[in-house]
This record gives C-alpha cells, sequence and structure tokens, in this order.
C-alpha cells in the first residue's frame, strides 16, 4: 500500500504541468511562456510528456511489471530537471518546480528501492 502511496505523489509532482496539455493557459501561468511564443509549442510538447509520466506513475500504481521501467522514466523526468536547473544557475523563477521536483525524490527513491530489490 505504501509504495502504491508513493506512485500516485509522484503522479501528483508530474500532474500540474501535465494539465497544460489540455489547459494552455497554465503555461502562461506556470513558466511566463507568451501564447504568441514560437516556445509555447515546446511548452506543450513539454506538458504531452508530462501527461505520459502521469500515465506510467498511475499504471505503476496497479501493475508491479511496469514498475522498473516506470522507475527509470520518472527519474530521468526529475533528476534531469534538477541538474539543468543546478548547472543553468538555479533561475528564480523556476525554484517552485525545482523544490517540488526535490520533495518528490524520496518518494522516487523508495519507489526505485521497492521496484529493484531482490527477492528473498
Amino acid at each position: 500500500m505504501l509504495t502504491q502511496i508513493c506512485w500516485a505523489v509522484l503522479l501528483m509532482v508530474h500532474l500540474i504541468p501535465a494539465l497544460a496539455l489540455f489547459r494552455p493557459s497554465l503555461i502562461a501561468k506556470l513558466y511566463g511562456v507568451d501564447a504568441a511564443s514560437p516556445l509555447f509549442l515546446l511548452f506543450q510538447h513539454r506538458a504531452a510528456l508530462f501527461f505520459v509520466i502521469c500515465i506510467i506513475c498511475l499504471w505503476s500504481i496497479f501493475r508491479l511489471e511496469t514498475r522498473q521501467l516506470a522507475v527509470i522514466a520518472v527519474g530521468a523526468s526529475m533528476i534531469s530537471f534538477l541538474w539543468l536547473y543546478w548547472a543553468g544557475g538555479s533561475p528564480i523563477a523556476l525554484r517552485t518546480i525545482a523544490l517540488v521536483d526535490l520533495a518528490g525524490l524520496p518518494f522516487l527513491a523508495f519507489v526505485a528501492w521497492q521496484a529493484f530489490k531482490t527477492a528473498p
């Protein structure tokens, strides 16, 4: 049960950015990108990828066999953003996103341990 709760938390970490796929106005609110900007399309695509991450997390709540690959996908999403955020000088505009990802790391660590631990 704890593992499923952790997967649900990871789903929630990615849910708001994923919702921008269906509510493009969130892109301007979350990232400050104007709808007329050519970058807007990239942020819509980013939202679609977050939607995929959400589906992966949801699937992993119910299906054990998906969890190892899910850890890799979700981990790549979270850790790569945190690394890029740090390498990019930790821009203040992205601090909230970084803090949410940082708060999700213990949950990611737990599900990773559960997915990859060896059976007794």
